[in-house]
């Protein structure tokens, strides 16, 4: 059965500020953790929404990917994923994420989740939490590490132009 969806444009509106104001505060202050704590709440009501066996998948795995890096960040845990798989990049259904320090590439996998969720949902409350996910899954990389991110947006930019030709 769908879920509700009275009030589900006004908790969007909401979780888009939340997420707005996290994203500010995380990048004036450095802070992955304030940027991560203002995602959740748009990632738990993400898990809430999706009904379909694909979009469902996607939104628990964006879950348990904010946790493990939550706590990778928390204590401060440095796993060098690209050294332990001898591989500078792995391709996740169809995206080349970076590999390196586990805590850089999870915002990448955060995003990947949304974007599937984006590509497999009708509904538009999806869409509009996968976005507010995504902002916030780049300003993390951003405040992770800096080059990473501009990487990133290059290889954006390179696909985008790709689909264009």
């Amino acid at each position: 059965m769908a879920r509700p969806t009275k009030y589900a444009a006004i908790i969007c509106a909401v979780l888009s500020v939340v997420a707005l104001i996290g994203i500010i505060v995380g990048l004036l202050a450095e802070s992955p953790i304030v940027v991560l704590i203002a995602m959740a709440p748009s990632v738990a009501y993400e898990v809430y929404r999706t009904e379909g066996e694909t979009t469902r998948w996607a939104s628990w795995a964006l879950a348990g990917v904010l946790v493990v890096e939550f706590f990778l960040i928390a204590f401060n845990i440095s796993i060098d994923l690209g050294g332990f798989l001898g591989s500078s990049t792995q391709e996740v259904a169809g995206y080349q994420i970076p590999l390196g320090d586990l805590r850089v590439v999870g915002p990448a996998l955060i995003a990947v989740c949304a974007l599937i969720l984006m590509a497999r949902t009708r509904g538009v409350y999806t869409r509009w939490l996968a976005v507010n996910i995504i902002l916030s899954a780049l300003a993390l990389t951003y405040v992770l590490d800096p080059g990473v991110f501009t990487e990133l947006l290059r290889q954006g930019a390179q696909e985008g132009l790709d689909s264009l030709e």
